[in-house]
């Protein structure tokens, strides 16, 4: 029996944790069909990035039609897009196929929450990506940076839900996991409409690498699999949080959170 298809529209990371490696190791923890549109080739290990290079936004759009066109995509997901070229192009290239949910999560700061993108890319996923999104999925320095808001309680992170949706995308979850001084990781879901606290236990670990692309692209395997958009994030909610109780050190820096608890659960 054919799999449910996800699309990842996103960076290669060359040490496995994050990016098209980390969305194809979750789509396959879910039961299902990973495709790629790759869109930059990065050079990192444990320690961090230490370069990359964009693959031409023409390329990029033509794998994206090669794929919806042949195989079908039921839903998809972007990463790292790395220019506001790529990121324009990919927004009207969506116009023009058929996929399903579109989660995006909007890579635009580094663990240390400096930016990775020039602030034309930030405007291009404000204005072209987010319009065209169910859900986008920011952490905290992303909201800082694409909205000037500072989460740091439950009634900014409300006010950033209310700032991002602004912007047009259907759902916005604001990530909870960078805010200092909570025991719990309370992540906020809502359509400006409702406002779903969900939270979570926050484990002591400093392997977190790849932890946003997981939990994007576990939300957007359920929404392949036809689940609603708030059960999708409560199931992927559920499955980043083992996987971070689960994460291994590896290297010298910062390790990877690990799905592979699905192989025994």
């Amino acid at each position: 029996m054919t799999p449910r298809t996800a699309l990842t529209i996103a960076g290669s990371d060359s040490g496995g944790g994050a990016g098209i490696q980390a969305d194809l190791r979750t789509f396959f923890a879910h039961g299902v069909h990973g495709l790629v549109a790759l869109t930059a080739v990065t050079v990192q290990n444990s320690l961090g990035v230490q370069g990359f290079t964009e693959i031409p936004a023409d390329v990029v759009t033509a794998q994206i039609k090669a794929v919806a066109s042949d195989m079908g995509v039921n839903a998809a997901k972007t990463g790292m897009l790395a220019t506001a070229e790529i990121i324009r192009s990919v927004a009207k290239t969506l116009d023009e196929v058929e996929v399903g949910p579109f989660v995006v999560d909007p890579v635009a700061a580094s663990m240390t929450g400096d930016p990775l993108l020039r602030e034309d890319a930030l405007e291009a996923i404000r204005t072209e990506l987010f319009p065209r999104a169910t859900l986008i999925t920011p952490n905290l320095d992303e909201v800082r940076l694409l909205t000037g808001v500072s989460v740091v309680d439950p009634a900014s992170q409300r006010s950033a839900a209310e700032a991002l949706l602004e912007f047009g995308s259907q759902w916005v979850l604001v990530k909870g996991g960078h805010m200092t001084g909570t025991a719990d990781c309370v992540d906020l879901l809502s359509d400006g409409r409702e406002f779903i606290s969900l939270s979570g236990p926050r484990y002591e670990t400093e392997n977190t690498h790849g932890g946003g692309d997981t939990l994007a692209s576990a939300i957007t395997a359920s929404l392949a699999k036809g689940a609603s958009v708030p059960d999708a994030v409560a199931a992927g909610k559920k499955f980043i949080e083992r996987c971070v109780a689960e994460a291994y050190p590896l290297g010298a820096g910062v390790g990877p959170v690990s799905p592979f608890w699905v192989l025994n659960p």
